[in-house]
């Protein structure tokens, strides 16, 4: 018979299982209480050796690197540091090195003011980035702007400084006189030239024959320049291209007239080719074809002849030169403003094409140096497509000559004002821009934007910067790079270059 524990006899067995004796429960207060104070202490410990590190590192910091570099292939020496590929749009490479910008083009040349997004000096000397500069492959300049946001004050201040580089700079055109006080100032020359002045150039002046240049070659070169020019004024009259007897009543007159006056040792004048054009019997015998023939089809070519010798521009390419064509000075302009005034530019067209002929007697000198030749206020000839034919012969031996050329207009729509699209004239003025290797914007109207983005393939961003350029800044393309250069002017030069001092 078995015997259950009652519900008492449980309690007490429970209790004397699990409550401790005395003596154990205070050897285990003392255990804690040793825990305690070693923790306490340890804490302490760890406090003070934190304090002291502390002040030693603010005393002597350690080295981010190591003295000598750091061990093995991770020092980069010897160029073995090969890092993976990686391709990302410009945006993202704008944010992520948002303070990189264009190297610039050298310290070599003439210095024109500051780069705005590199925040340096920026120089430009076209003969000096030739053939350094990928795709520049000319020197001659392209310069547009509105009026008053200091274009010609850039023109002048470039040709300015070129003087000290070894440059001289000639002027065929000055409509308004702007560059009169410029060449005063550097001791050149400017021909003043209009009814009543006392200035005369006989454009058909034989320009000196270079130096190993056999005689009977330069006498055919000296007679193609003056067939030329002739066609041009001719060309320019008339409004129209010149029919082929008239083409041949040109050579007959040129070539009677030049023999006239080598036998009286004189040069011979445009109004000599009006004389010879008016007089058919012996011009149609000097080309071999029965009397009158060829002077009924050059009646045309004679009345616009004409013009040059008793028109408006009389008295002034019909004489022999009254100024002398030095080679060394720093400056020569010619100054039209006399002719600028009126609505018909054809006068202004013929002036200078008679000069630019004239001042042909030292382009043509390949030893001659560095050259800039100004066409400014451009844009009034860029009708008329024989002064164009001259132009693009210029541009095109520009290398050979060492001749720099600086196209200034307005808007580069007055480029497609030479005529409509497949003409001769906007053949010829697109090509005067295809060969300017440097292109200069300065702003531009919100409705010319379309224009300019069409004929300099202008970006977005390039576009956005024309629109909103503030006086005296400019997008300079050079070749396929591009800046926008803030134009810096010294004290004299602004006083020098003011064309707004009627309005103060």
């Amino acid at each position: 018979m078995s015997h259950r524990p009652t519900r008492h006899t449980r309690r007490a067995t429970a209790s004397a299982l699990f409550t401790p004796h005395r003596a154990d429960r205070a050897s285990r207060q003392a255990a804690r209480r040793q825990l305690a104070e070693a923790t306490a202490k340890a804490r302490a410990h760890a406090r003070a050796h934190q304090a002291e590190t502390a002040v030693t590192e603010h005393q002597m910091p350690a080295p981010l690197y190591p003295p000598h570099g750091r061990p093995g292939p991770a020092s980069a020496r010897g160029n073995r540091l090969k890092l993976p590929a990686h391709r990302m749009t410009t945006a993202t490479a704008s944010g992520a090195y948002p303070f990189l910008a264009e190297g610039g083009l050298g310290t070599e040349g003439i210095y024109i003011g500051r780069d705005v997004h590199a925040e340096a000096s920026f120089v430009f000397d076209p003969f000096a980035l030739y053939g350094k500069v990928e795709g520049f492959t000319n020197p001659n300049l392209l310069l547009a702007g509105v009026i008053g946001q200091g274009k010609s004050a850039l023109a002048k201040s470039f040709a300015l400084r070129s003087i000290a580089f070894g440059y001289r700079v000639y002027v065929p055109c000055d409509p308004k006189g702007e560059w009169t006080p410029v060449a005063q100032a550097l001791g050149g020359r400017s021909v003043a030239l209009g009814p009543g002045l006392p200035g005369r150039l006989n454009p058909l002046d034989a320009a000196p024959r270079p130096t190993g240049v056999a005689e009977a070659d330069w006498a055919g070169e000296i007679r193609k320049r003056r067939l030329l020019l002739l066609g041009s004024l001719a060309r320019t009259v008339l409004g129209r291209d010149l029919m082929p007897m008239e083409h041949t009543a040109l050579d007959v007159a040129l070539d009677t007239v030049v023999t006239s006056a080598s036998a009286t040792g004189r040069t011979p004048l445009l109004g000599d080719i009006a004389a010879s054009l008016n007089n058919p019997n012996a011009l149609s015998q000097g080309a071999g074809m029965s009397a009158g023939q060829l002077g009924d089809a050059a009646r045309d070519l004679a009345h616009a002849m004409r013009r040059l010798v008793h028109g408006d521009l009389a008295g002034m390419f019909d004489a022999p030169s009254t100024v002398t064509f030095d080679p060394n000075a720093p400056m020569l302009t010619i100054d039209l403003s006399q002719l600028g005034g009126s609505g018909d530019d054809t006068g202004l067209v013929l002036a200078m094409t008679c000069a630019s002929a004239w001042m042909e007697s030292a382009l043509a000198d390949p030893n001659g140096g560095r050259r800039w030749i100004v066409y400014d206020e451009a844009w009034r000839v860029m009708r008329h497509v024989g002064l164009l034919q001259r132009m693009q012969a210029q541009w095109k031996l520009s290398r050979g000559l060492g001749i720099a050329n600086l196209l200034v207009v307005h808007r580069l729509s007055d480029l497609l004002t030479a005529g409509d699209a497949g003409s001769q004239g906007r053949a010829l003025a697109e090509g005067l821009l295809a060969d300017c290797s440097t292109r200069i914007i300065y702003r531009q109207e919100t409705d010319q934007l379309a224009a300019a983005a069409s004929l300099l393939g202008l970006t977005s961003v390039e576009m956005d910067a024309i629109a909103h350029l503030n006086r005296g800044r400019g997008l300079w393309k050079v070749a396929s790079r591009s800046f926008i250069v803030q134009h810096l002017l010294h004290t004299q030069e602004l006083t020098l270059f003011d064309n707004d001092a009627r309005m103060h």
